[in-house]
């Protein structure tokens, strides 16, 4: 089930589902963990008064997909200069994208995107002693 996450005009974030035909389940908060934790108690309300088969339709585990303000209040711990440096990208445009003041091309958002999944992988190959 794939999951939108998007702040809103009034600084808040929004989770809401998209692509499963007749149900709807909407989660707001305050922060992004907020926002997920009411589209989570949602589903679970929801889910007391479906058939089998509505329950089956969401089941599948959600995938969360951001706009680039949501993605950097969630993950604070990514550096905004260390990480725009990484990708090639000013530090100052980043957190324009971050607050929303600029439009954003999609050749930026896949710049960005593919910068967060070269540093999963770099990430996940780390070891410790």
């Amino acid at each position: 089930m794939e999951v939108r996450i998007e702040k809103q005009s009034d600084g808040s974030y929004i989770a809401y589902n998209v692509g499963v035909k007749g149900m709807v389940a909407i989660g707001t908060g305050e922060s992004v963990a907020e926002a997920k934790r009411d589209f989570e108690n949602s589903l679970e309300e929801m889910a007391e008064d479906m058939t089998a088969e509505e329950k089956e339709a969401m089941i599948s585990t959600p995938v969360y997909r951001f706009d680039i303000s949501s993605l950097f209040e969630y993950y604070k711990v990514i550096n905004m200069s260390a990480f725009a440096r990484m990708i090639g990208m000013n530090d100052t445009l980043l957190r324009q994208y971050k607050k929303g003041d600029t439009y954003i091309s999609e050749n930026q958002i896949e710049k960005i995107e593919s910068g967060i999944h070269r540093l999963g992988k770099e990430l996940c190959a780390v070891t410790l002693r």
